[in-house]
């Protein structure tokens, strides 16, 4: 008999996980995703000490994050097929090890090459993580239930968004960075022994991996991600146009390759179903939009309104917040009602909510923007959630890793061309755009909202 968790080929796929043991395979997955999600925000806030720290300049102490972030764009498809090859449960185990591998080693450099390539290490594993992570979520519970399982995930990204800066401020006040990294270790530890007994398996696909797609995919990606930061920053034009044109070119190719590819890395079969690929397109936009307001808003309240870092950051918490609450609670109303009725009116209070902040006065007092904020939250809560049920629930049971790895790309997406369009915005006005990027932020909100409302629409005419 196979023990819970086994990843045999014959083995059955029953319609969720039998109490207790879905419970602690939720509490494995949450630890893991927050190990992810703190792990950014904590390495953010934590630049200014390691750049002391290491004798480094500002300009150099960004490559701790871009190391790590390109490593996770150019490896969550390729982890995801990987596993719907050999198991979500074994990558999902071992981009766990690998986090925590990284984390020490993290917490052990003494240089900017050593703590990059331990960075690299880092973001290999959180890829591991979260490319099948939403997929385990839904096999862990009934189909009945799926909108409250992608709710409950939502929360736990949302609630380690929150509590990360205020995490990597507590640690700072009373020991060194390296600490920000070596807490990560018993944590990890503690989800790698109870995911070995509880987490859920899959029908496993009876393909091969394909190398050539993940090298194209990598080149395709790094290039890309690589020219618009670089144009957001100001970068010579003719090198920027030199990585976005082979990007593009390589990305073509891909695109080819994938489309008459039997077993294709890019989920271009999942593309090809009108809510899916529009849940992509919403969430890609939805991300794009959030991101602009994060970056903005800080440099908005500061800049313009002359608050205080501290103050700051009360304001920016809500947000999040909000999220925690209103993600489990929209995942029940998707079990419910449309998704397309649920993230339009989303985006719609988002985008409300955006071009509100943009309109305050200078001398706005704490209650008028608190509330705005929230509104904010509220949308975005409302949105999320109901359209990743819908991407995942979309998906044939044997393309849930596809479809698990597309989510996280498009969230990946949505944030990178966030940062690169509030870079440009604040380069093309010397840095006095804050107010101008939530405005473009609030139209990212329309595009998301028309991409779900236009699953409803379809539905109507089917």
């Amino acid at each position: 008999m196979d023990r819970p968790g086994s990843d045999d080929r014959s083995s059955p796929v029953e319609d969720g996980l039998p109490v207790p043991r879905r419970y602690w395979s939720v509490l494995t997955l949450a630890l893991g995703i927050t190990l992810a999600v703190l792990d950014t925000s904590i390495a953010n806030v934590a630049l200014p000490s390691i750049a002391g720290s290491l004798g480094i300049s500002a300009a150099q102490s960004v490559w701790i994050v871009n190391a790590y972030q390109l490593t996770v764009a150019v490896s969550l498809l390729p982890l995801a097929m990987l596993g719907e090859i050999i198991g979500f449960r074994r990558v999902y185990q071992a981009g766990l090890a690998v986090f925590v591998l990284g984390a020490l080693c993290c917490a052990l450099s003494e240089s900017l090459p050593t703590l990059a390539a331990a960075r690299v290490l880092q973001g290999l594993g959180s890829a591991g993580i979260m490319s099948v992570s939403t997929s385990l979520v839904s096999l862990t519970y009934p189909q009945r239930m799926l909108g409250r399982a992608v709710g409950t995930n939502a929360m736990v990204v949302a609630a380690g968004t929150a509590l990360g800066p205020g995490i990597a401020g507590i640690i700072l006040s009373i020991a060194d960075w390296p600490w920000l990294f070596a807490v990560h270790v018993p944590i990890g530890l503690a989800a790698l022994a109870i995911g070995r007994y509880v987490l859920p398996s899959n029908p496993r696909a009876n393909h091969r991996f394909d190398v050539r797609g993940a090298i194209l995919n990598a080149l395709t990606l790094c290039l890309i991600i690589l020219g618009i930061d670089g144009a957001g920053h100001g970068q010579d034009r003719l090198w920027v146009a030199a990585e976005l044109g082979a990007g593009l070119l390589l990305g073509v190719l891909f695109v080819r390759r994938e489309l008459v590819a039997k077993h294709p890395l890019l989920p271009v079969d999942l593309l090809r179903i009108p809510a899916f690929g529009l849940s992509i397109a919403g969430s890609v936009a939805a991300f794009t939009s959030q991101t602009m307001a994060y970056i903005a808003l800080p440099f908005y309240f500061h800049d313009v309104m002359a608050k205080t870092p501290g103050e700051t950051g009360l304001l920016m918490t809500p947000w999040a917040l909000v999220i925690v609450v209103v993600a489990p609670f929209a995942g029940r109303l998707s079990d419910r009602y449309h998704a397309g009725m649920l993230g339009g009116l989303g985006m719609a209070m988002l985008a409300a909510g955006l071009a509100l902040l943009a309109s305050l006065p200078h001398q706005a007092g704490t209650v008028d923007i608190v509330w705005r904020i929230v509104l904010c939250g509220v949308g975005f809560g409302l949105f999320q959630t109901p359209n990743n049920r819908t991407m995942i629930g979309s998906a044939p049971i044997h393309r849930r890793g596809g479809a698990s790895g597309m989510q996280a790309m498009a969230r990946l997406s949505g944030q990178t061309l966030g940062a690169a369009f509030m870079a440009f915005v604040f380069h093309v006005t010397a840095g006095r755009g804050a107010d101008l990027a939530l405005w473009v932020a609030a139209g990212f909100a329309l595009l998301a909202g028309s991409a779900s409302l236009m699953r409803l629409a379809r539905r109507a005419v089917t």
